[in-house]
């Protein structure tokens, strides 16, 4: 007999999980789940939510007492490098052929455009990041790849 764990608990999990190991793939499928959630358009103060800044994905998300700095967190390898000492690097991460990032567009997009453009992004991310893995992880076998050795 298998017992179902309630998706809260299990979502619980993974946050914990991720930001104890601070793995990008799993910090970038729960800011995914997040979104796709309506996390950022849960009015919870006076002011909109900002994106990565408040949600789980955020190394000082319901932490404020205790802030840790942006250095330590995962996110800063999307960073651009010339960008990473300002106040909020995350606010800096391209999410677009455009090199649109989550700051320009706070400047010229609707709440739900930058949701759109973020999710796409996150997807998009997610996708190559899964193929990079998979493509570490096959390696080599006798000068093959174990996909095409697989084949043979």
């Amino acid at each position: 007999m298998t017992t179902e764990i309630p998706v809260s608990v299990e979502y619980g999990r993974r946050q914990a999980m991720a930001r104890e190991k601070r793995d990008l793939l799993e910090v970038l499928k729960l800011e995914l789940e997040f979104v796709k959630n309506g996390g950022y358009r849960q009015a919870s103060s006076w002011r909109p939510k900002l994106t990565f800044e408040d949600s789980p994905t955020c190394l000082n998300y319901s932490h404020p007492e205790q802030p840790r700095p942006c250095s330590e967190c995962v996110m800063m390898q999307l960073v651009p490098e010339e960008l990473r000492g300002e106040k909020v690097p995350c606010r800096h991460i391209r999410i677009n052929e455009h090199k649109e990032t989550i700051q320009s567009l706070y400047a010229t997009g609707t709440p739900e455009e930058i949701e759109t453009q973020l999710a796409e992004w996150l997807m998009n991310t997610i996708q190559r990041l899964e193929l990079e893995r998979a493509a570490s992880q096959s390696g080599p076998v006798n000068g093959t790849s174990k996909a095409s050795a697989g084949r043979a």
